[in-house]
C-alpha cells in the first residue's frame, strides 16, 4: 500500500485520512463503535455490501494498524469477535 505524504499537512491527519480513504473501513469501525465488539457474521449482517473478502481483507488491515482488536474464544465453536 503506498502512501502520499505532504509536508505541509498534519503527519496524524493524513494517516487518518489514509484509513478513511480506503472503502469499507469507515463503516467498519463507525459498527464497531457503536456496539463495542461484534462478531464476524454480526458484521457481515451490518456490512451486506461487502463481500467477505473484503471484509476479512479490511478487517486484517485496520487490526494491523492497531485499530481495531481481534478476540478468539477457545472451545467448540471457535468464536472470533472485533472490538
Amino acid at each position: 500500500m503506498k502512501e502520499r505524504w505532504s509536508q505541509h499537512l498534519c503527519p496524524n491527519f493524513q494517516a487518518a485520512l489514509d484509513v478513511l480513504a480506503r472503502p469499507w473501513n469507515g463503516m467498519i469501525m463507525e459498527s464497531l463503535a457503536l456496539k463495542g465488539e461484534l462478531r464476524y457474521s454480526e458484521l457481515r449482517e451490518r456490512l451486506a455490501a461487502v463481500g467477505d473478502r473484503m471484509l476479512a481483507m479490511r478487517l486484517k488491515e485496520l487490526e494491523g494498524r492497531g485499530l481495531i482488536e481481534r478476540r478468539v474464544s477457545p472451545g467448540p465453536p471457535v468464536k472470533v469477535a472485533y472490538a
